[in-house]
């Protein structure tokens, strides 16, 4: 767990929250990335998470969804309590989080933001999610996730 930190690592060590990291080698704008990142970590596709941010009613708010599908706009919506969702400006999700896109991860953000975590995630020991920069993800127990992102878990992903 050593090297250099991110925010998301520094909360965990902090929080005495165990997790592992895992670094890969994929480039960014490598086509279906998530699937290739789960491929290079030698990991199931659907126990990978990405961060997506995204406005419900005006209001940022983080999505926790496996790369194996899509974000159901109107289920992330419906679990804030809210009527409309659409993915964030990339600027303003990467000025908000304090993470750049293909980084973000969902814990240690700059401001902290309602979270949904897709829950299929609970059906694992472990998922991985983003440590906070592009080429490493932190493997961390779903249970301890959803506690340090205060999230409701709902379901929100379509198949891709």
């Amino acid at each position: 767990m050593a090297g250099k930190g991110t925010p998301a690592t520094a909360l965990l060590t902090r929080q005495r929250v165990p997790y592992t990291l895992h670094p890969y080698d994929v480039a960014p704008d490598t086509p279906n990335y998530g699937a290739q990142v789960a491929a290079a970590l030698g990991v199931p596709p659907e126990r990978v998470f990405k961060s997506l941010v995204a406005e419900v009613d005006g209001e940022l708010a983080v999505a926790v969804v496996p790369v194996t599908g899509d974000l159901d706009l109107k289920a992330l919506a419906a679990a804030l309590g809210g009527k409309r969702a659409a993915l964030a400006d990339r600027t303003l999700a990467e000025r908000t989080t304090g993470y750049v896109r293909g980084g973000i991860s969902p814990l240690g953000q700059r401001r902290r933001l309602r979270t949904v975590v897709d829950a299929s995630a609970e059906r694992f020991p472990t998922v991985y999610v983003s440590a906070g920069r592009r080429g490493l993800q932190l493997e961390i127990a779903p249970a301890d996730l959803i506690r340090l992102t205060a999230a409701v878990t709902a379901p929100l992903a379509t198949a891709a």
